[in-house]
């Protein structure tokens, strides 16, 4: 997927990015200029990345990506939208947790080539919930490294934060992978069975099995 062909709500957010990042480098605010620079990054690489290897992705996916690397990083640090809202880590938690389960799940998927009947839907679903948690077990991590190399406060409380977003990354996971369980099922969940099966009709050859007999 070449930039131009980027959802719009990214190239929107870029924009804004380069003008936050303008105005901090005048006013000599560095941290702000990093997290700007950080963020640019984070929304523009999946495109490249998963062009790379060969894989198609909803647009939708890509701009959820952006959207949540533009809120947890540029609002939640540079306007601290963390310390304004209380429940905005909680909406960033679970939502990037839901989204993990779902890649998580179609990952997993991928490994039997789409056949449903390889595997019990639950054992599944719970690989694709395993690792949900384990990305966001590395995203505390890097929490803990930007708060300690850059003087961020990305954990606010410290401990009691982190252990928060665990709990909420095992509710995101588990909405996520249970999305994946309801997909085997031919059942609905909330519009994330029609996100799973969008990708899989973008995706076909890592899902021959499931296609063949469809």
């Amino acid at each position: 997927m070449s930039y131009k062909e980027q959802p719009l709500v990214v190239h929107v957010i870029w924009a804004i990015l380069l003008v936050a990042a303008l105005w901090a480098v005048i006013s000599t605010q560095w941290p702000v200029v990093f997290l700007c620079v950080a963020t640019f990054i984070i929304t523009l690489l999946p495109g490249p990345l998963f062009h790379r290897l060969s894989i198609r992705m909803p647009t939708r996916f890509l701009g959820a990506i952006a959207v949540f690397a533009f809120a947890t990083l540029f609002l939640g640090e540079v306007f601290d939208f963390y310390g304004r809202y209380w429940w905005w880590d909680i909406v960033m938690h679970t939502g990037s947790a839901v989204g993990f389960g779902l890649l998580g799940f179609l990952f997993a998927f991928f490994l039997f080539e789409g056949d449903q009947y390889a595997a019990p839907p639950i054992a599944i679903s719970l690989v694709a919930f395993c690792i949900a948690v384990t990305i966001g077990s590395f995203w505390e991590i890097f929490e803990f490294a930007m708060d300690q190399i850059f003087g961020l406060n990305m954990q606010k409380s410290g401990l009691v934060d982190t252990m928060g977003d665990m709990i909420v990354n095992m509710v995101g996971a588990t909405i996520g992978a249970t999305a994946g369980f309801f997909f085997l099922k031919g059942r609905e969940l909330g519009g994330l069975s029609g996100v799973i099966d969008e990708f899989i009709q973008l995706n076909r050859k890592f899902y021959r099995k499931l296609l063949q007999k469809r």
